[in-house]
């Protein structure tokens, strides 16, 4: 019997750390902390086998500063409403900022209410995420597949799960602070090479243009010097305007080079969203591109996977990134809801079309309602 135990226990363990592992990898991917808690909250549902998690953050004004779940639809979240307040059992955990395991939540004097659409709960089981005496945030369980409920051992493995939650959500949220000060400082620095470089030399063309022009009828000799010089200009200031844009290039292509950027884009995504998500590559490895190049196609792989998992309720994405000859085209292609093309303005196709346009690329779409859409970029390589 104490061997069962101890393989059974075993078994948790590994589950455990699985599940940790992927809200530490988030971290590592640089995801933003809401999406970390998408992460933490999706392992501790299927940790447990339960069919609705979820992960509130409180703020300071009686309210959630982030409040994600899983096993709720976006249209049953909209039937909802507003991210709930600290009241009833969220308000109670938060307060006494310890476990609580329940048979049905609705029979607990400290349960309120719920919105209308909401889901019926009954089996509960939540727990604090803490940081020492603070309460970072609470993750709950409820409706365990596996019939007779929570146990003990479920309570104890959610316990443990949340105090490693605490530390991916704690360097999530150190990351994100750190992004925003690096992007404060990346500002200052481009703004201060714009003024060193660029705005000075507008400030000479201008000027040149302004004498060009007072000299073209009594000395045009002199006024085509000027002219030229000011073509001169022009030329030197577009040359370091796009200097300073190139260094707006992501890091990790630096690290890992466009392919394997897709590719791990792509993997994290299918970890995150309930959506199949899968990437191949054909053809010969494509070398040193432009790094203009390789920031549009990035870009648009980005755009076009954000809107195929956001806007069209798709079950599969499937991105296939092909190099061959003197093309690199990149196909996102979805079996999602499909629009209209002629009747959408948004959904970033105009910033993708630009993108591909500016690197002397073309962009087509093919899309029909309850037919999928197909992205599909082609850039010179």
């Amino acid at each position: 019997m104490s061997q069962v135990s101890e393989v059974a226990g075993a078994r948790d363990r590994d589950e455990v750390l699985h599940a940790v592992s992927s809200a530490v990898l988030a971290v590592t991917r640089h995801l933003s902390v809401r999406e970390v808690l998408q992460v933490i909250v999706r392992s501790a549902g299927r940790l447990l086998d339960a069919r609705y998690a979820a992960l509130g953050v409180p703020d300071d004004d009686g309210s959630f500063a982030e409040f994600v779940a899983e096993g709720i639809s976006s249209e049953q979240w909209a039937a909802i409403g507003p991210t709930p307040r600290q009241h009833g059992m969220l308000g109670a955990m938060l307060r006494d900022a310890a476990p609580v395991r329940l048979p049905d939540i609705r029979k607990d004097p400290r349960f309120e209410w719920w919105p209308r659409a909401h889901p019926v709960l009954k089996d509960f089981l939540g727990v604090p995420i803490m940081d020492g005496d603070q309460v970072l945030g609470i993750i709950f369980l409820s409706n365990k597949r596996t019939p007779g409920g929570f146990t003990q051992a479920d309570q104890e493995l959610l316990t443990l799960f949340a105090a490693h939650a605490a530390i991916a959500l704690t360097n999530a949220r150190l990351y994100e602070r750190g992004r925003e000060l690096t992007v404060i400082e990346e500002r200052t620095r481009m703004a201060r090479e714009l003024h060193d470089a660029v705005s000075q030399k507008l400030f000479s063309l201008r000027l040149t243009a302004q004498a060009a022009a007072a000299l073209a009828r009594r000395d045009p000799d002199r006024a085509i010097r000027e002219i030229e010089r000011v073509e001169r200009l022009a030329g030197e200031a577009l040359a370091e305007l796009r200097a300073v844009i190139v260094e707006l290039r992501p890091p990790e292509l630096d690290r890992h080079g466009l392919v394997e950027c897709v590719r791990k884009h792509a993997q994290l995504l299918d970890r995150l969203h309930p959506a199949e998500v899968v990437f191949a590559f054909e053809g010969e490895p494509p070398g040193d591109l432009p790094p203009e190049i390789e920031v549009a196609v990035l870009r648009v792989a980005q755009e076009a996977l954000h809107n195929a998992l956001r806007h069209a309720s798709a079950s599969r994405v499937a991105v296939r990134l092909t190099h061959r000859g003197p093309a690199l085209t990149l196909e996102v292609a979805d079996d999602g809801a499909g629009f209209d093309e002629a009747g959408v303005h948004g959904l970033g196709l105009p910033s993708m079309r630009d993108r591909a346009q500016g690197v002397g690329g073309s962009l087509t779409v093919v899309s029909a309602l309850g037919k999928g859409t197909t992205v599909r970029l082609e850039v010179p390589a």
